[in-house]
């Protein structure tokens, strides 16, 4: 990179709806330039010619790349026309795909502002997942364990709690058990049941350094067992035997973010499903 590329620079967001779509792609790319940062501008629920105004007067102020997914062909034209007087790149991110998509359906697509918002039933099976994760997180399992759709095992601190959360917002019931070599493991784990189990560990400095920071927050003295590395070693080991007996995946989270963590049990859970279609119904053993 030459010394005369910038090192920061301004991004604006503009949507006509929340800007979760730009939010997630901005930071996709971003990702890709190694020592530039980008100071975000956020213009959300941007609808009318008043709205995208005062939007044009804030880029104005502080130019820079302009990404929107706005709808509306003449707020469009309005942002792009300004954009180009200012001489700065304003790009519609869902065009190109927009685009692919219609020739190969042979269709046009029809706008619809915050169309993947829409309150159908996907979006109820997503509140009523969330419900369920928050209903039943650390240990709470519920009476029917078919209920769940997946089942989050690990020590403390492997992040079972917001990989749940992040797993309900994608539609997936998702209870957590924790796992304590000194207390019984739950029996009906070890029943037949569809649920998917996987369990999440992270490497003993890791969890010791997360296990460190809460012990201070809480202001507790007596936890040397609890942030002890040995200890650690041997909860994980512990967690390893459970599942290695039973057949349950386990994913090292050490360096995952929970989103990646999340992709991950997604696609085990896709391939185990796919791998029982294709075997067929079995008979019991």
């Amino acid at each position: 990179m030459s010394n005369s590329q910038p090192r920061s620079i301004h991004l604006h967001l503009v949507s006509d709806a929340t800007g979760e779509t730009l939010i997630s792609i901005s930071k996709a790319v971003m990702a890709q330039y190694e020592g530039i940062s980008a100071q975000e501008h956020m213009h959300m629920l941007v609808r009318s010619s008043r709205q995208m105004k005062r939007t044009l007067q804030k880029i104005e102020m502080q130019p820079g790349i302009v990404l929107h997914t706005v709808l509306n062909i003449r707020l469009v034209e309005e942002l792009e026309k300004r954009c180009a007087e200012l001489k700065i790149p304003s790009i519609p991110v869902l065009d190109g795909i927009t685009k692919i998509f219609d020739q190969y359906l042979g269709a046009d697509h029809k706008p619809l502002i915050s169309g993947q918002h829409t309150m159908d039933a996907s979006y109820f099976r997503r509140i009523d997942a969330l419900n369920f994760t928050m209903e039943h997180d650390d240990g709470r399992l519920p009476a029917n364990i078919n209920d769940a759709d997946i089942i989050l095992l690990g020590i403390s601190r492997t992040t079972k709690t917001p990989t749940g959360i992040y797993l309900a917002q994608r539609g997936y019931k998702t209870t957590n058990v924790p796992l304590v070599p000194s207390l019984p493991f739950p029996k009906a784990l070890l029943d037949p049941h569809d649920a998917f189990v996987v369990c999440l560990i992270a490497s003993p400095d890791r969890i010791a350094e997360v296990r460190q920071h809460r012990s201070q927050m809480l202001s507790d003295k007596d936890l040397d067992d609890y942030i002890d590395r040995s200890q650690i070693a041997e909860e994980i080991s512990y967690s390893r035997r459970i599942c290695a007996r039973n057949g349950w995946p386990v994913i090292d989270v050490t360096r995952r973010s929970v989103e990646e963590t999340a992709a991950t049990i997604l696609q085990l859970k896709h391939d185990r499903e796919t791998e029982k279609s294709v075997q067929g119904p079995q008979s019991e053993s």
